[in-house]
């Protein structure tokens, strides 16, 4: 205080203001963003919060708002980001997916073609209308929710949205709209893209199967080809764009229609497919926002895949002790994942730890991430890789600061024969085993795999991937280890 005494006036007066233009500025926000990081609550929820925060006090926040008073999320997101990389150690959180939309639009494009109607009879299990019906109710009461029916053309649906929930013979109360003997995809792809507007999902449910109008005398490779080249020149013309393909299994019971050959009857199971098309960060708040859980992760999918990830930063966390940990070593603190003063186990020499990985936000599933064949491993003394999910059960008292908020546990393992390894992961951007295995070059009987696969689906989804590949990986890690 007796310092303060003698500064002068004018000094005095100064340090007073900027105090009191420290308490009533951003003080609140800034704590508040502090609390959320350092918490782990990172959600939707949390960030509504600190932007009711911003709205309940313009006079203090005028400049993390629009001129019409609405929070700017790009100002609010880069607020966010200083306060998390001044922390110590520096944080990150995602707030695009939470921004400029509050709430998504759904568009539903629904296929009506010959080979799509034995999907929805009155005998079978009805897997097609409720994979449909289950994606509209994932979205919350008061969505906009636009339905179209698809074959030659779009063609609006001409009833209610409860009405089309509650429809249990949606093809038989649908006929006569367009020509049901084709499917234009060329037309219905450029239409839903164009048609899209911010915070619109829409999406296809189709069998994918390609069949164009006047194919007779076309070979079936001059098709396969003529179906990658539009799915390719398609996505590539939007950028911005991401596309999730869900695979189900349906009861189908009716005719049949082989690209070459006469019609047929089948009962038995057959694939469709959902094509969920959105702008990247609303993709991405799709994974994200818990209100549209299930869109993303239907129970009833047997396979999907995200288009259109770039590569992403994967939190991981060390395992100083686990039931798989073989040899010995220390994990250095500070930049990176450097593992010192290493040594291989007495009986065999080698080295092995666990990671705790969060791969939540790769949009992949399961199948995928735990496939190691699917991810490419670099190091001297070559090192394996295995892949597990974590169970709640593994989670102790011991562990749960390692574990908490991850999604999968990578072991690694080699022989520790060098000074010096460095331990490259990264899991590869490449069309996933299933499109290989689902998709088939001769539909013309029932026998081998037809229950199980799409007739030239490799090649459409093949396009997809073309136009809209990122890099070369979907996540890179990097460990040193130090004798």
């Amino acid at each position: 205080m007796k310092n303060m005494r003698r500064l002068p006036v004018w000094i005095l007066c100064c340090v007073m203001l900027a105090g009191l233009a420290a308490c009533g500025g951003h003080g609140k926000l800034d704590k508040a963003v502090r609390s959320a990081l350092v918490s782990g609550d990172t959600t939707r929820a949390a960030y509504d919060s600190l932007c009711s925060i911003v709205t309940q006090d313009p006079g203090n926040y005028s400049d993390l708002l629009t001129p019409e008073g609405k929070v700017d999320h790009k100002k609010m997101a880069q607020f966010i980001e200083d306060i998390a990389s001044h922390l110590r150690p520096p944080m990150h959180w995602n707030t695009r997916p939470y921004g400029g939309v509050d709430d998504l639009s759904l568009t539903i494009y629904f296929e009506r073609s010959g080979s799509m109607v034995p999907y929805d009879q009155r005998g079978g299990g009805g897997q097609l209308k409720k994979a449909v019906n289950d994606l509209i109710n994932h979205f919350p009461a008061g969505s906009k929710v636009d339905i179209n029916i698809v074959n030659d053309g779009i063609y609006p649906y001409q009833h209610t949205v409860d009405e089309f929930l509650q429809d249990r013979d949606i093809y038989q109360s649908t006929a006569g709209i367009g020509d049901a003997s084709y499917t234009d995809f060329q037309l219905i792809f450029n239409k839903i893209l164009e048609a899209q507007r911010p915070g619109n999902v829409s999406v296809l449910v189709s069998d994918l199967i390609y069949s164009p109008k006047d194919t007779h005398g076309v070979s079936l490779d001059k098709i396969f080809n003529e179906e990658n080249s539009l799915a390719t020149r398609a996505f590539a013309r939007y950028k911005g764009k991401s596309v999730v393909v869900q695979q189900f299994m349906g009861d189908y019971s009716g005719k049949y229609y082989p690209y070459n050959g006469e019609p047929f009857n089948y009962s038995g199971k057959r694939p469709f497919y959902l094509v969920i098309i959105a702008d990247s960060d609303v993709m991405d708040q799709l994974a994200q926002d818990k209100r549209y859980s299930g869109v993303l992760d239907a129970d009833a999918a047997r396979n999907s895949y995200r288009f259109n990830q770039g590569t992403s930063e994967v939190q991981c966390r060390v395992l100083p002790e686990w039931k798989d940990n073989a040899g010995r070593f220390r994990v250095k603190h500070g930049e990176g994942i450097v593992l010192a003063k290493c040594q291989g186990d007495r009986e065999t020499g080698k080295l092995c730890f666990s990671m705790a990985a969060n791969l939540g936000g790769l949009t992949m599933d399961d199948a995928l991430l735990t496939n190691a064949a699917n991810y490419q491993v670099q190091s001297i003394d070559g090192y394996t890789l295995a892949v597990q999910p974590i169970d709640p059960s593994m989670v102790t008292a011991n562990n749960k600061d390692y574990l908490e908020g991850m999604t999968h546990i990578l072991t690694l393992t080699g022989d520790l024969k060098s000074p010096r390894d460095e331990i490259h992961i990264s899991l590869r951007n490449e069309l996933p085993g299933w499109v290989h295995q689902s998709s088939s070059d001769n539909d013309t009987s029932t026998g081998g795999s037809f229950a199980t696969t799409t007739l030239g689906l490799e090649q459409l989804l093949g396009g997809m991937f073309d136009a809209m590949k990122g890099g070369s990986s979907y996540f890179d890690v990097t460990i040193e280890l130090q004798r």
